[in-house]
């Protein structure tokens, strides 16, 4: 498992610097357009609030709520006509005292929801690398 995730975090370094280009739905499409993302997005947040390492940062977190948000940015990142309206993620992420590990627990547990759901490792790696820039106003400890 340790080096499945750091393989992904190494590509996430490698591949960060990498973005949808303008035009370019080829992520949306492949993650199942907004059905799929939707899907995916609810898949993940229920399964935030079960795991022990993440399940304290969303004790009171919605499901549909926080998958709704997700679903808009995640669809924006992947080139699909959606619009995220919700905070920034340094905002939203402020005061949760959020370190590394926690960090590293979240990526891992959207790359088992990824790998359940039948999502190829290449198109996880880039989702994830359009993910990894957040990570420096998400952890804030």
């Amino acid at each position: 498992m340790r080096t499945r995730l750091k393989t992904a975090l190494l590509a996430l370094l490698l591949a960060g610097t990498c973005a949808a280009h303008a035009g370019d739905d080829a992520l949306y499409r492949a993650l199942g357009d907004q059905a799929g993302v939707a899907s995916l997005m609810t898949d993940f947040v229920t399964r935030l609030k079960r795991d022990t390492r993440t399940e304290n940062f969303f004790r009171q977190t919605r499901v549909d709520g926080l998958a709704e948000a997700l679903t808009d940015q995640v669809c924006v990142l992947a080139g699909g006509p959606c619009k995220y309206e919700g905070a920034t993620m340094a905002k939203a992420h402020a005061d949760l005292a959020i370190g590394r590990a926690d960090f590293n627990a979240l990526v891992e547990v959207l790359q088992d929801t990824m790998d359940e759901r039948g999502i190829p490792f290449a198109t996880q790696n880039r989702l994830l690398a359009l993910l990894a820039p957040m990570h420096r106003d998400i952890v804030t400890r």
